[in-house]
């Protein structure tokens, strides 16, 4: 039967999701314990890689077993073998056509950034940023990427099957005390795409560059030129992979 789960990181430690060579990575420790406690070989599939650094709240995977279990029992026993940073949260039996990559609607992140000079409790999922920063310009600045654009430019991703074109249904926006959290709703982001995004938008807020720079990022046609600004992985967190 295929088990869809969901699962809770603090990415920190962790080289991305997606399994690496001599690299600790968040499917290697899940697959490592899923292995474990069935005593068989098991793979798990992601709804997509989240890089380096960056963490996530509801991030999804399947997995196939091939004899009855509880799940309750199963997900109590799971979370007592993984890393303290790592948390299931939920298991259920889906369909077989199930696919937690293939079967998706969208995806939604949220980047947390914190203005001021420190903020303890929060150091590890939060950037706190140390520039003067107009709240407004970048606001505004993040409006250009909704829609359907060619993000070319905006991603270190060597090739895409969709000419790198994505589309972001929503960039909205809203406060947790001094921490401002812009949440990104979209049919897919890749690499480093809202990294940069939030990036280059913080650069023209902070006067270093300016909203003709952002619009030509978005120009087809042109010659490929990917930004040198790239907001920190720990402001970034997957909320949830809708279906």
């Amino acid at each position: 039967m295929r088990i869809k789960a969901i699962v809770e990181y603090n990415g920190k430690n962790y080289q991305g999701w997606q399994k690496q060579v001599e690299a600790p990575t968040i499917q290697e420790e899940i697959e490592k314990c899923i292995s474990k406690i069935l005593d068989q070989e098991t793979v798990i599939y992601g709804s997509g890689r989240t890089d380096t650094g960056v963490h996530a709240k509801g991030q999804v995977f399947h997995f196939d077993v091939f004899k009855d279990i509880d799940l309750d029992k199963f997900r109590y026993s799971l979370n007592r073998v993984l890393p303290i940073d790592i948390y299931v949260k939920e298991l259920e039996i889906v369909d077989n056509s199930f696919h937690s990559r293939f079967s998706l609607k969208d995806k939604i992140y949220t980047y947390r950034i914190h203005f001021k000079e420190k903020c303890p409790l929060e150091r590890d999922n939060v950037y706190l940023c140390p520039f003067p920063t107009n709240i407004e310009v970048f606001k505004n600045a993040l409006s250009l990427f909704v829609g359907k654009h060619n993000f070319k430019n905006l991603t270190s991703k060597e090739e895409d099957e969709n000419n790198f074109v994505r589309n972001i249904y929503s960039i909205d926006f809203s406060n947790e005390g001094s921490i401002l959290c812009v949440t990104f709703s979209g049919d897919g982001f890749m690499r480093y795409m809202i990294r940069d995004i939030v990036g280059v938008s913080l650069a023209v807020a902070q006067g270093k560059e300016n909203f003709e720079y952002l619009e030509d990022l978005l120009l087809e046609g042109q010659e490929r030129n990917i930004v040198s600004y790239k907001a920190p992985a720990e402001g970034l967190t997957l909320e949830k992979v809708n279906y």
